[in-house]
């Protein structure tokens, strides 16, 4: 569906809400089995001590404000926000130190929305006209993103996802509510059951929602199903991270734009003759094709966009016995090292690692190199045995202490 026409269609829902009318924008058969609308809400605590207006235009799948677990006095934003529901309900749990954004591209709903806000008498909430594909907000500005079943609804949903992870801080929460469908689910019999509830647009496969996040930068990515359509077609409650880290600083994924300073970083990794059998940082070329895409992060600062840290891992074979094994480097700049940034590289590592399924994470450390032997240690790695003199380092034979981490959830 056009973006125009998902604008048209809301803005007309919007108008009803106003006159008094129920907006309702799916077919009965979606409230028969957890439907939409006011779904998952406390009738008796939450919703009926809201406008009418905003219950009137109540187009959700689910209480994504529930599920984000809202804390007093943090930021939120909520992607679609419609008639204002999630984000009075928000603004009640943040409370007066708190901040709340709704972000929606219909000017009649943001109208809507103010209305609602200015009846319930809410002071710290704020809405915004935009498309959630461009979020007109700083970055690394919120503490959470919440949203009702709107995302389904775009046609870039990686860029909505992109955004997401941008305007949020290090730390930060994503948890909203979704429409998705069965990885396997039958194309036909799917849109046929997106057409059924009309709430759906081109909902995206569980997997294919996993990997979007990931690409994002998000860790700890979780989906729910909540409730069934029929023929593959779920509402989902889906939740993720961004990485947390130190003020200034972000992680993030690595780029090829970063190629310069990581392999700066690399060589002066290497010249301190602690980090590595290696004398000389490889090419980018040479980097990119031995690490793994999905598993490759940086720490930059926020002001400049220096690259202050990496990490990433490879393969440690292409036997498919050993495909949740992998072997990870992680290096800071020399001017940065003890200020917790290898910690947190790893730490988003590993919540990555685990999404991935991987079960296995390994790596060799020289024994004179406590620093990093103590941070790997602190993180749940264990030193499984001694590879004594088992390579020449500068006419040096050298011991490798090799290290793992199993994963506590897969393949345990």
């Amino acid at each position: 569906m056009a973006d125009e026409e998902i604008i048209r269609r809301y803005s007309g829902l919007a108008r009803r809400a106003m006159n008094g009318e129920p907006a309702l924008d799916c077919g009965p058969r979606a409230f028969a089995e957890g439907g939409f609308g006011t779904v998952g809400y406390d009738q008796d605590d939450e919703v009926a001590v809201l406008p009418q207006g905003a219950l009137l235009a109540s187009l959700g799948c689910g209480n994504p404000v529930a599920v984000a677990e809202l804390c007093g006095g943090e930021t939120v934003l909520d992607l679609g926000s419609g008639g204002g529901i999630d984000v009075l309900l928000s603004a009640r749990r943040v409370g007066p130190y708190g901040k709340v954004y709704g972000l929606d591209a219909s000017a009649d709903m943001v109208e809507l929305a103010r209305r609602n806000a200015a009846q319930d008498g809410v002071a710290n909430v704020e809405f915004l006209r935009g498309g959630i594909e461009r979020i007109p907000l700083p970055g690394r500005s919120v503490d959470v993103v919440i949203s009702n079943c709107v995302i389904n609804l775009s046609d870039d949903k990686a860029a909505v996802l992109a955004e997401a992870f941008r305007v949020l801080r290090p730390g930060g929460r994503f948890g909203v509510s979704d429409v998705v469908v069965d990885d396997t689910a039958d194309p036909v019999r799917q849109a046929a059951a997106e057409q059924r509830i009309s709430c759906a647009a081109g909902a995206l496969g569980i997997e294919v929602y996993r990997t979007l996040l990931a690409a994002a930068g998000f860790v700890k990515v979780a989906i729910t199903l909540t409730a069934g359509h029929g023929d593959g077609v779920h509402s989902a409650i889906v939740q993720a991270v961004k990485p947390d880290i130190g003020p200034g600083l972000e992680i993030r994924p690595m780029r090829a734009a970063d190629a310069g300073q990581v392999l700066a970083i690399y060589q002066a990794g290497l010249d301190t003759g602690q980090a590595g059998f290696e004398t000389t940082a490889p090419s980018w070329e040479g980097l990119d094709a031995a690490r793994l895409p999905h598993l490759r992060y940086v720490a930059a600062d926020t002001g400049t966009g220096e690259v202050v840290g990496w990490i990433a891992a490879s393969a440690v074979s292409s036997r498919p016995v050993y495909a949740g094994v992998v072997e990870h480097s992680v290096y800071v700049h020399p001017g940065c090292q003890a200020h917790g940034i290898g910690r947190a590289l790893l730490s988003a590592f590993i919540a990555a690692a685990e999404d991935a399924g991987v079960w296995t994470v390994q790596s060799g450390i020289f024994p004179e190199n406590v620093a990093s032997l103590s941070l790997h240690q602190a993180l749940g790695f264990r030193v499984v045995g001694t590879r004594e003199r088992i390579g020449r380092h500068h006419g040096t034979w050298r011991d490798v202490l090799f290290v793992e981490r199993r994963s506590a959830s897969t393949g345990c």
